[in-house]
């Protein structure tokens, strides 16, 4: 087991917003990895700078906090514009959001429409459709959250969004090159150290980890720096910019430094006229199973529209005092 490079620091500022922050050392570390999934390739060193990270996910409480101060409206709260999204069927041009339902049987995994369901009326403050509401699920993250959405709440509390190599050294918790944010045994003694899928996704959750959806945002165990969810529960947003692979100079094979990707890149090419970007999502969430997608690990990634909303996305906030981190590759 080996311990990712980290400068040694005692800044401690005096700043309320650090309440419930964790101070996170700078360093180098190994970024990605070359031994799962294609979009995580190619594993290469990144150094970040200190900054302060949330200890866990914004609550449905912070959350509500935030609207009665400010007034905002979520995205899956307002009917979007045709003109956005041209390609959406009538059905979901009205306030609502992706929520996962279990489907009794599946033809294929590749076609997720079986089990998400684009659901009038549901939105943070009514995850699993109007019927239901965060009155019990106060500790818990808030979801069907938009980019916009976290960046407005970000701005709110003055922090920022993690970038990806931020969201991915504090996962790693002072590891390096271990497999989960804890480190190579998905169960370590047996016990489940994050709120992920036990069964036959997307039919059957067994719910070995006692959640069958969110889970309160301290329910496992926190990492090596102390943070808590960064695995598992739910996806979280950053600022990257998607790419297919961590980008590389094509000359010599090595990543570059694109500061955040490209953002004319990161369209999915399967919506050729919706020409809506995309940004990284980190840390898998209460819906990543073995079966089918084992992206509950620190080098993992996945794509997201930033309009996009559902029932397993939220976020975190970063501090980067007292200067803003910069980041490179060596």
């Amino acid at each position: 087991m080996f311990r990712a490079e980290t400068e040694c620091s005692s800044y401690q500022p005096d700043d309320i917003r650090t309440e419930d922050m964790v101070w996170i050392p700078g360093g180098a570390f190994r970024m990605g990895s070359d031994h799962h999934y294609p979009e995580e390739a190619p594993a290469h060193r990144v150094t970040v700078d200190g900054f302060w990270i949330d200890r866990t996910p914004v609550t449905n409480w912070q959350f509500r906090e935030f609207v009665l101060a400010t007034g905002h409206i979520t995205a899956a709260e307002i009917p979007p514009s045709p003109a956005n999204d041209p390609d959406a069927p009538p059905d979901m041009r009205q306030a609502g959001s992706l929520v996962f339902t279990a489907p009794r049987r599946v033809r294929d995994l590749r076609d997720t429409s079986q089990w998400w369901t684009f659901t009038p009326g549901a939105n943070w403050r009514h995850p699993y459709g109007p019927e239901t509401h965060i009155n019990v699920l106060g500790s818990h993250p808030v979801v069907h959250i938009t980019y916009a959405d976290a960046l407005a709440y970000a701005k709110w509390v003055g922090k920022e969004l993690p970038t990806e190599a931020e969201w991915e050294f504090a996962a790693r918790g002072g590891l390096e090159d271990e497999e989960y944010a804890w480190g190579n045994a998905l169960m370590p003694g047996g016990v489940h150290m994050a709120n992920t899928w036990q069964g036959n996704f997307p039919v059957q959750n067994l719910c070995e980890d006692g959640y069958d959806r969110t889970s309160p945002v301290t329910a496992f165990p926190p990492n090596g720096y102390g943070v808590s969810d960064m695995i598992g529960n739910v996806w979280e947003w950053t600022t990257d910019w998607w790419s297919a692979r961590h980008e590389a100079d094509a000359q010599h094979g090595v990543p570059h430094n694109p500061v955040g990707g490209r953002k004319e890149a990161s369209y999915d090419p399967a919506r050729p006229r919706a020409r809506i970007p995309r940004k990284v999502l980190k840390g898998g969430s209460h819906l990543s199973a073995p079966n089918y997608s084992r992206r509950y690990r620190p080098a993992a990634r996945h794509a997201e529209a930033v309009d996009a909303s559902t029932s397993h996305v939220g976020f975190r906030c970063v501090l980067r005092s007292p200067v803003s981190p910069s980041r490179h590759h060596s």
